[in-house]
């Protein structure tokens, strides 16, 4: 049972605990890692552009001076980046955490594809962190983990196409974004049911950030810097949207508050704003029909199969 007196301002001391955060440079990213920084946690920072992860880094140590922070360049769109950046993380002992926060969120008006021949959104997502998630899970298993995937309250905005995930004949913006964060939601609730369903001591939960905007956002150099625009935009919605900084408040609850549990949906108290609390999850997210379907789509799409759960394949349903 989730506690309900728990201060996102005032996190459990992390001293000795190591978590990574993709898409740390900015954003709901760039505030997990302070948050998790300022609690006493080793931070595993990526993000795909080195110069603003540096920044950002930066940012940190200004405000966490004693922050305990490493640097780690991943492109979660580009399949040999992950694996590269996985055998870093593995290369040390145990992993108590792993937050999937990277993603496009404005994405292209016409449809692109990656190196690796899928399409740019839902590999950047979906597909690069269910990669990264089965490369690093025996760093997460050596230190009885955490993974936490970030799911968006936009899941509704459009029906989920389950036989052209990737969008080949009919591409909108919008569509892409859905898309990947069905996908990414589906992939972490199955991973959930096929971790316990194999013994695996990791959980795996889902977070969404509500409706958070860079124009709510305080002004940090080098990271956040919203434009006078993006400043009046964010004030008129005032009363429907929070900034990136509480956006981070449900996915870092959902890492690191230790009565937790997989297979649980944390987000703002009033959906889009507010303190983190348990959810109920989107329907077609927690769909065991949508999950295995996903995940047969996943594995395939980046040649991976996750460690542990070799041989012990759940038919798709």
């Amino acid at each position: 049972m989730a506690r309900d007196d728990w201060d996102p301002d005032d996190l459990p001391d992390l001293s000795g605990r190591r978590y990574l955060v993709t898409g740390s440079n900015t954003g709901v990213g760039f505030f997990s890692c302070l948050q998790l920084a300022a609690a006493g946690a080793h931070v595993v920072m990526t993000a795909r552009n080195p110069s603003r992860l540096s920044r950002a880094r930066a940012a940190i140590l200004d405000q966490v001076p004693d922050a305990d922070l490493e640097t780690l360049a991943l492109d979660t769109s580009n399949l040999g980046s992950v694996r590269a950046a996985a055998a870093t993380v593995r290369g040390r002992v145990g992993l108590h955490g792993a937050l999937f926060n990277a993603g496009i969120v404005h994405p292209p008006k016409e449809r692109e594809v990656t190196r690796d021949g899928h399409e740019l959104v839902i590999a950047t997502n979906a597909l690069g962190h269910y990669a990264l998630a089965g490369a690093v899970l025996p760093a997460l298993a050596a230190a009885r983990g955490r993974m936490v995937w970030l799911g968006s309250i936009a899941t509704k905005l459009f029906p989920w196409d389950p036989i052209d995930p990737e969008l080949v004949d009919d591409y909108t913006p919008w569509r892409a974004y859905v898309q990947s964060k069905v996908a990414t939601a589906a992939l972490g609730f199955e991973a959930d049911r096929r971790l316990r369903a194999a013994s695996v001591p990791v959980q795996s939960l889902v977070a969404h950030p509500g409706y958070s905007l860079g124009g709510r956002t305080r002004r940090i150099p080098g990271v956040s810097a919203p434009s006078r625009r993006k400043r009046l935009l964010g004030g008129l919605q005032a009363a429907v949207a929070q900034s990136k900084e509480r956006g981070a408040w449900a996915p870092v609850r959902a890492l690191v508050d230790p009565d937790a549990e997989g297979g649980q949906y944390w987000g703002p108290a009033r959906t889009y704003t507010g303190a983190p609390v348990l959810e109920r999850a989107p329907r077609i997210a927690i769909d065991p029909d949508v999950g295995a379907r996903m995940w047969h789509y996943a594995e395939h799409a980046t040649r991976t199969e996750w460690p542990y759960l070799k041989g012990r394949r759940l038919r798709l349903r």
